[in-house]
């Protein structure tokens, strides 16, 4: 069992250039989003058994959340309920596909996440990332929550796709993220953030992490251990943005892994992965939105 901890949202996406409406004010499309959100999804719809662990809203847009979990095969067990309203975040999408986000998080569901009980003891990894990380009172919890799953000797990832815009204070968020290094194990980031962040997999790899993977887009994978250094290409594909696709990664190296060491993994297992992750993100890229792909989509050809 995998659980997922983090944030759900609603992104507000707009319409493609030639749709009916577009322009200076295109119409923006409703999609469900949030990076915890969308590895969950990913990893249900790779067949994996995963659980997503968050607060959600009552509202109406709360209970489309819920429904693409559960249609995704995502267990809802450890999902908390409380009135406030979802959080939006408003996507701006470039020529090149990449996406940019304006957030209306103040007063919402997300933010009032509490420390859970016990996670059940067939827990083999939980994930964690993106917004849930950086806007408190939420983010102290999931804090605790990463500290004592490492402290039981579960596999722990981190992503922390930073959103510049919700941190207050730049340096006070890095030495957090410093703070969270000994507990986790896998680190998987961009070349966006990993430049925001400063520092290098060598000095992250040093502070507690078994493995460093960076996304580096149209220039593909990169993974480094103690013992191994392995890059491979992304796969070419007609982008209609990237949104999601970082998350795709991450529910592709946690499918992938399946209870095996990450530390332990040799250089043809590692490019083995990361390819399979590479193929999961181009389909991800090549549809609007975070729709991650289903395994059948992945299987490799007779």
């Amino acid at each position: 069992m995998i659980v997922v901890a983090g944030e759900s949202l609603i992104d507000l996406v707009p319409e493609p250039s030639g749709a009916a409406g577009a322009g200076p004010l295109p119409a923006l499309v409703p999609r469900r989003g949030g990076g915890p959100y969308n590895t969950a999804v990913a990893l249900g719809r790779l067949g994996a058994e995963a659980v997503f662990c968050s607060r959600i809203s009552t509202d109406a847009f709360g209970e489309a959340l819920l429904d693409g979990l559960r249609s995704a095969g995502v267990a809802t067990d450890l999902v908390q309920r409380g009135p406030e309203p979802t959080t939006l975040a408003v996507a701006t999408v470039a020529a090149d596909g990449s996406a940019r986000y304006g957030f209306y998080a103040q007063g919402t569901a997300d933010r009032l996440f509490e420390l859970p009980g016990r996670l059940p003891e067939r827990v083999r990894a939980v994930s964690f990332g993106t917004c849930s990380l950086a806007l408190e009172p939420g983010a102290s919890a999931y804090e605790a929550l990463l500290r004592r799953e490492a402290g039981r000797g579960v596999l722990t990832v981190l992503d922390p796709n930073v959103r510049p815009g919700l941190i207050p204070d730049a340096d006070a968020y890095r030495a957090r993220f410093t703070g969270w290094l000994p507990y986790v194990s896998l680190l998987k980031l961009s070349e966006e953030d990993a430049a925001w962040l400063g520092g290098s997999p060598g000095e992250w790899l040093a502070r507690g992490p078994a493995v460093v993977v960076m996304t580096r887009g149209a220039g593909g994978l990169s993974v480094w251990t103690r013992d191994v250094s392995v890059s491979v290409p992304a796969v070419p594909v007609e982008v209609a943005d990237t949104i999601g696709a970082g998350d795709t990664v991450n529910a592709a190296l946690l499918h992938g892994l399946a209870g095996r060491d990450p530390g332990g993994l040799d250089a043809p297992a590692w490019r083995d992965l990361l390819s399979f992750a590479a193929r999961a993100a181009a389909l991800t890229c090549s549809r609007p939105g975070a729709e991650p792909p289903y395994a059948s989509e992945l299987a490799a050809p007779d």
